[in-house]
């Protein structure tokens, strides 16, 4: 039984990411971390995927990481921690160890949604007892900021710079979280660390299941999306506030939305707030504001009726 999640307790307990690493000022990926390492309850052990998490937290001889941790190529973390999770429970057979350890994988969007894809559906299919978190900031922010599957439509990037060839990204951005959902998998949620509650609930759910999970987590990128050092919170405050980034979770396959805003905002108040989207204001392009406004919409709506199936059926 999880213990309840009280501001007083946690800030007792020890900060297993500690300051001093190299992750830009206001990045969203650390504040993830530390959140998902406080709501462990249980020892863990991480790997890490190639990106701005991995290589600005071990930076040689220094680590930033008071767990077990191991860094992993781009594409295989998903792979890594389900062999440690095999081997663990090899030992646990043979009576070498007996006490409980869960085991965590962290990845970017692309280590995640394009590069290391075939490796975490692989450990999802696979029943591996892991949890897979998956910050997202919505592009290549390490190697020069270049777009992913989970670049948003219209975005400039250095891939898909925004000029008088094309207004940004042409595609609407992959939907990692409903694929994973696909998978049959106990347990998949979507957050952000603005709602840290919901964040750390979410982890806890996920670490208490038997067998794999997947929380995907908005992670603002200052650099990448052209906003302040001290607007994350806000940003992706936003993001769920729009529906861009709705709050939702399917246990058992069973979806439930966490979070239904009282007043839905427009995009519009998610995409001025940064940079990348900056071009998307000039005389011209209004047609694409409406179609990123139009995807919301129908994402959004989609969620709610397939939950309103799951209390229709009781």
């Amino acid at each position: 039984m999880s213990t309840p999640l009280r501001l007083k307790e946690l800030s007792k307990k020890e900060d297993l990411l500690t300051g001093g690493h190299r992750l830009c000022s206001g990045c969203g990926a650390p504040i993830i971390v530390r959140q998902v390492l406080l709501a462990a309850e249980v020892p863990v052990v991480a790997a890490n995927a190639t990106g701005c998490l991995e290589v600005s937290t071990s930076i040689f001889p220094y680590t930033a990481w008071k767990i077990p941790w191991i860094h992993s190529a781009f594409e295989n973390a998903a792979a890594t921690i389900s062999g440690v999770e095999a081997m663990y429970k090899a030992l646990k057979r043979k009576g070498k160890i007996d006490r409980k350890i869960k085991f965590i994988a962290f990845g970017g969007d692309g280590g995640t949604y394009d590069i290391g894809f075939q490796s975490l559906s692989g450990a999802m299919e696979r029943g591996h007892d892991i949890v897979y978190i998956c910050y997202d900031n919505g592009a290549y922010m390490n190697t020069g900021i270049q777009r992913s599957s989970a670049t948003p439509l219209g975005a400039n990037t250095t891939t898909s710079p925004a000029g008088s060839v094309i207004p940004g990204k042409l595609q609407p951005r992959k939907n990692l979280t409903k694929i994973m959902a696909a998978h049959g998998i106990p347990y998949v949620a979507q957050t952000t660390p603005a709602h840290w509650r919901d964040l750390m609930t979410k982890v806890r759910k996920a670490l208490d299941v038997d067998g794999p999970a997947f929380i995907n987590v908005l992670a603002s990128c200052n650099r990448g999306w052209r906003t302040p050092t001290n607007t994350t919170i806000q940003d992706t405050k936003l993001a769920v506030e729009t529906c861009y980034w709705p709050l939702y979770e399917y246990e058992n396959g069973r979806l439930k939305i966490n979070y239904k805003p009282k007043e839905k905002k427009p995009i519009v108040e998610f995409l001025k707030t940064q940079g990348r989207f900056k071009h998307l204001f000039s005389p011209g392009n209004e047609h694409i504001l409406e179609k990123i406004q139009e995807l919301v919409d129908a994402e959004w709506e989609a969620l709610l009726r397939e939950e309103s199936l799951y209390s229709e059926e009781g």
